[in-house]
């Protein structure tokens, strides 16, 4: 889903960026509310995340791969805004260091796969968890729907995208009907991987999950024939209940998939690169202006052995995202506590 340079035209992709930059800006703001004691910690490790799994594409048919895009884990693990803020790190990382995605079409990708999958998917979530039992395993359904959902409506934004400023003249019906399709069939794979996700940190930590917030029904006894509360068990101080073994956790398992399992993702191409190449447009894609960058392609430059190279250059995505997007969510989170500080509310 990676939008090369060169796919859309000028004007569109400069009213994207600003699209994009208007999202962005209100996601800071929006993320000084999400980030507190729980998701802050967190949500650089999101980001690093979702950079990991990106690099593990499945295959789905026809000899056509897919990736996670990660609107939709990010927004239920630690909120739409800060969510948004996330999968842009990671698009701005894998521009600027590995050549994936354009830099005049960053403005495209920031919108459809950070603003639009995020969007849906919360969208979606919040209103399955409204209407299915209040219980953890219904937060872990209702990511698998949105999950589901966010990929084709992805390819949807897209789609209309290329349709007001595509360059090349191609039947947009013909676009639509093959970037939906195969991507609907990417969305089962970026379901399985959200659910599982979601579902294994509320099995250890459902306190840390933004969107799990709030949804367990309170035990009731029956009292002289009618049900009353149990009153709440005293909670645990927030200061109490560290995050460092899941962080570690989870930080370990993106530096083991980025830096090995990724040597054994499928090799075909994802569904815009596929669906770019039967249809005809990427006749005009042009190089990446970082086309030459050390780490280019997901491997090291000057490095012969495969393995090594693609290896290293995960690692190094991992640890560089992990360390941006941890840098960005502390400065908003130290904004949100300079904003609420006794001196900043006094008359």
């Amino acid at each position: 889903m990676h939008v090369p340079d060169g796919f859309i035209n000028a004007p569109v992709s400069a009213a994207t960026g600003v699209v994009a930059a208007g999202a962005v800006a209100l996601s800071l703001r929006g993320a000084r509310r999400e980030l507190d004691e729980r998701t802050a910690p967190l949500a650089g490790l999101v980001a690093a995340f979702i950079f990991a799994v990106q690099m593990l594409n499945f295959p789905v048919a026809a000899g056509t791969s897919g990736h996670l895009l990660g609107g939709a884990l990010a927004a239920i693990l630690v909120g739409p805004f800060t969510g948004v803020l996330c999968v842009s790190v990671v698009l701005l990382m894998q521009g600027i260091l590995f050549a994936d995605g354009g830099l005049t079409a960053l403005g495209v990708n920031i919108t459809d796969m950070a603003i639009v999958t995020t969007v849906v998917a919360y969208a979606v979530f919040r209103g399955l968890v409204k209407v299915l039992p209040r219980t953890r395993r219904s937060v872990t359904v209702a990511s698998f729907a949105a999950a589901l959902l966010s990929v084709p409506a992805a390819a949807l934004a897209f789609t209309l995208l290329y349709a007001v400023g595509g360059t090349t003249d191609v039947a947009i019906g013909k676009v639509a009907t093959a970037m939906i399709g195969v991507h609907v069939l990417i969305g089962i794979g970026e379901a399985a991987i959200t659910a599982l996700t979601v579902g294994a940190v509320i099995a250890v930590r459902p306190d840390l999950v933004y969107g799990a917030r709030g949804l367990q029904q309170k035990l009731k006894l029956r009292v002289n024939g009618e049900l009353v509360d149990v009153p709440d068990a005293e909670p645990v101080p927030v200061a109490a209940r560290s995050h460092r073994t899941l962080w570690i956790t989870g930080l370990a398992a993106s530096l083991v998939l980025a830096g090995f399992v990724s040597f054994y993702a499928s090799a075909n191409p994802d569904g815009l690169e596929k669906v770019a190449a039967d249809k005809g447009i990427d006749q005009r894609t042009k190089e990446h202006a970082n086309a030459d960058s050390p780490l280019a392609d997901y491997g090291v430059k000057d490095i012969e052995d495969a393995r090594l190279s693609g290896g290293l250059a995960g690692v190094i995505g991992v640890g560089v995202t992990v360390v941006a997007g941890s840098t960005v969510f502390w400065a908003v989170r130290r904004r949100r506590t300079d904003d609420t500080s006794p001196a900043s509310t006094s008359l």
